[in-house]
């Protein structure tokens, strides 16, 4: 059978590709045409067009590059049109016309349930992505990686240009106040170290490109850009402080627009406040430090690991690529 699978940055291409294996898996003969990035065209297929030529985030950003935009849309219909799949299958992004949808959170459900939209809970994918990870020598991953033997620090600035320069200067300018603390940037795939460079400037840190769970495996803290990031750290059990700040018109129209308590995924999930966001304007120096140093206490970290293991209750166990392949196969069969 033939499968297009669209995906749309860095956290739908590890869902993609976890789903392709296991589509493979159920149908031996797939074949499957996808949007994604590098993590899906190592499982295989045709990888028709690579995230990284589509990052546009923000309101501004879009519009600014919304011919662009409209081509690569009118260029996929016609691409779906001549590959002529038996299933099109969207990552984490919500369409007009779905005859099954697949939702990865908890709350997904009671929120179409009040649409009269009946949808299947299959649990979190990023369970089985953090499990089936290898553990990792902390030892050998620090001599690798020339890191002292501090407590590590962990920054996640996100995966596009736009983000990571808003994020990590501001990140960056903690590393003097915690010099008990070893700070690493964690490198998009999507990334180039040059770029980093750019911004970390004369400034002493390490860097581990393309190993963000290795690192988070064996980090006391992170600073995390909101994002599935945000879950990850949470998995990995590492105390965080959510942070994101865009630009000031995209900021404006999204407050008008949007009416959600919170912006992690972590406290969204929970339905009240786990980890601490900085946003916008309260996305300061002195605010990060101050969060920075509260979740380093041995006071606050009890009370938010023992949140992060709720969390990972409500997100549904181990199987979530198993189960939608398995129905999906099971369905175009009947």
């Amino acid at each position: 059978m033939k499968y297009y699978i669209i995906a749309g940055e860095a956290s739908g291409d590890l869902h993609g590709s976890n789903l392709m294996k296991a589509l493979l898996k159920q149908d031996n003969k797939a074949e499957i045409r996808f949007w994604g990035g590098d993590l899906m065209n190592m499982v295989g297929g045709t990888l028709v067009k690579h995230y990284k030529e589509r990052a546009f985030m923000g309101f501004v950003e879009v519009f600014m590059n919304l011919r662009k935009i409209l081509g690569m849309i009118s260029f996929c219909k016609k691409d779906i049109t001549n590959f002529h799949p038996e299933v099109l299958i969207f990552i984490e992004k919500i369409k007009r016309v779905v005859d099954q949808m697949y939702v990865i959170l908890p709350f997904e459900k009671e929120f179409y349930k009040k649409h009269d939209y009946q949808v299947t809970f299959v649990g979190h994918p990023l369970i089985d992505a953090i499990a089936d990870i290898k553990q990792v020598d902390e030892n050998i991953f620090r001599k690798q990686h020339n890191l002292s033997d501090k407590p590590i620090i962990a920054l996640l600035p996100g995966s596009r240009k736009q983000e990571i320069s808003k994020m990590l200067s501001v990140m960056l300018s903690l590393i003097d106040d915690f010099s008990d603390y070893e700070f690493v940037i964690a490198g998009a795939p999507s990334q180039r170290l040059d770029f980093y460079t750019t911004i970390i400037g004369s400034k002493n840190i390490s860097f581990v490109d393309n190993k963000t769970y290795d690192l988070l495996s064996i980090s006391y803290a992170a600073l995390v850009t909101s994002g599935t990031a945000t879950l990850e750290a949470a998995l990995f059990k590492v105390p965080q402080v959510v942070c994101y700040k865009g630009s000031m018109i995209s900021y404006q129209i999204a407050k008008r627009i949007i009416t959600l308590r919170f912006i992690s995924l972590v406290n969204l999930i929970m339905d009240k406040e786990v980890v601490k966001e900085l946003i916008q304007n309260d996305f300061t120096k002195k605010n990060l430090k101050r969060e920075l140093h509260k979740i380093l206490d041995a006071n606050n970290r009890t009370a938010l690991f023992e949140a992060y293991y709720l969390l990972e209750q409500k997100l549904g166990g181990k199987g979530a690529s198993e189960k939608t392949a398995t129905s999906i196969v099971s369905n175009l069969k009947k």
